[in-house]
């Protein structure tokens, strides 16, 4: 090598070398009081104080401490927290797969529903079965979150569990191998003998109905099954039920617009200072772009599902019925820490409408009343929290994963007993006879 490219190498290596001291000194000169505070006290407290205290618990307590000043959205997630975020994200659920309550009055768990296709069902869990013992422990007077705790417990075999079925006096014991299985988030009306989803409206065969849970890695190919199978039964219009959706992954949002919108902006991103980051536009060949929609909210739909309906708003593609929604308009990046292990949950952009409004409800402003998304004029239908509950438990008892052969309970039409959802169908009918 020529000495001249040599000595030019040499040069730019020590610049290089002198502008990284310099960054990283002023970086330490900004940090390296409080890193130092923070080691102090820690040191202190496991030196000295009453008690012994784990110093993994004293961290995560700070991280915690340090990250819920910033919003009520971001935050740190711990190991034992870590892996049901992804799994969430993933739409699969590792362990036995029971949805259990406690009865007024009584001291034992019930189980509410087995999961379809889970581990629990398979072994012969039924909807009403009281569960009297978790590997040998009476789980009389036992806290609900404790009884929680001993069904996800990895004890590297199966689960024993003593079970007494609805209308039996004798119990059995069943023998649960926990596995992970795939959960749904496009549900439907009601469950057909199979237990699969009727995607039809309850009373109303040319109506879809469709409920979106949550925005997860499979939500957009289960809505496109759910909704082909809807078009190939000749439906008249869909009925998409956001409501109780806490929204999810970003991506997956602007695919569900995708279906339905041919051109024109889903949503933008904007970051610090308002500056625009990302924006996002139709370009897939909306497959259902011609199919009558009418979008369910309420005051508990919030973020992915809230671009959604903003989007589809925005652009008179669907009509908007139900309450104010939540008014979550931040981007949450969930970031790796410890390999993997634990993650922190940090907002870094807010979204923004087509018609280039804040989707966010900022806690600071006390005044501000065009948050989130309303219903359309003529379609808002207020519910109280206590109405809001009692649809909840009614739809639990139709969303039952019943045992093979067993009837499914007599219920009314959802429509029948769901004001907003009569309302959905009166603004369907509306579309259409136009």
């Amino acid at each position: 090598m020529p000495r001249r490219n040599l000595l030019i190498i040499v040069i730019v290596t020590v610049v290089s070398a002198v502008c990284f001291r310099q960054a990283d000194s002023a970086h330490r000169s900004e940090y390296g009081q409080m890193y130092d505070t923070f080691t102090e006290v820690l040191k202190k407290v496991d030196q000295e104080y009453l008690r012994e205290v784990d110093n993994r618990v004293l961290f995560e307590g700070a991280l915690h401490g340090m990250v819920s000043r910033l919003d009520p959205y971001s935050a740190y997630i711990g190991p034992k927290q870590f892996p049901d975020l992804k799994s969430t994200l993933k739409q699969t659920f590792e362990g036995l797969g029971i949805r259990i309550e406690k009865e007024e009055g009584s001291d034992l768990p019930v189980v509410v529903s087995p999961m379809a296709d889970s581990p629990a069902l398979l072994a012969g869990v039924r909807a009403g079965d009281t569960i009297l013992q978790i590997n040998g422990e009476p789980t009389d007077g036992l806290p609900l979150d404790k009884i929680v705790e001993r069904l996800r417990e990895d004890t590297g075999g199966p689960v024993q569990l003593s079970i007494r079925h609805k209308g039996d006096t004798d119990p059995v014991t069943l023998s649960i191998k926990p596995a992970s299985f795939a959960v749904p988030v496009v549900l439907g009306d009601s469950r057909g003998p199979d237990n699969q989803w009727t995607f039809l409206l309850d009373g109303h065969p040319d109506i879809g109905y469709v409920r979106l849970t949550s925005f997860g890695e499979r939500t957009d190919s289960e809505l496109k099954a759910a909704l082909r199978w809807l078009t190939e039964r000749n439906v008249k219009g869909v009925i998409l039920d956001l409501r109780n959706n806490g929204g999810g992954m970003l991506n997956k949002s602007i695919e569900v617009c995708e279906m339905f919108l041919k051109e024109g902006r889903i949503v933008s991103t904007r970051g610090r200072n308002s500056v625009e980051k990302e924006i996002y536009d139709a370009k897939g060949s909306a497959e259902f772009a011609d199919l009558p929609l009418v979008i369910l909210v309420n005051q508990y739909t919030a973020s992915a599902s809230e671009i959604v309906a903003a989007c589809l708003q925005d652009h008179k593609r669907a009509v908007i019925v139900g309450q104010q929604s939540w008014g979550k308009g931040t981007v949450q990046n969930v970031i790796d820490l410890e390999h993997g292990r634990s993650g922190l949950k940090l907002t870094t952009a807010s979204y923004w409408r087509p018609s280039g409004r804040d989707i966010h409800r900022h806690e600071d402003n006390k005044q501000q009343t065009d948050y989130g998304v309303q219903p359309d004029p003529g379609y808002e239908v207020k519910l109280t929290d206590e109405e809001t509950r009692d649809l909840a438990k009614a739809r639990d008892q139709r969303d039952v994963v019943r045992a093979e052969g067993s009837p499914a309970a007599e219920t009314d039409s959802a429509a029948a007993t769901d004001p907003q959802l009569a309302k959905a169908l009166e603004a369907l009918q509306s579309l259409l006879a136009k």
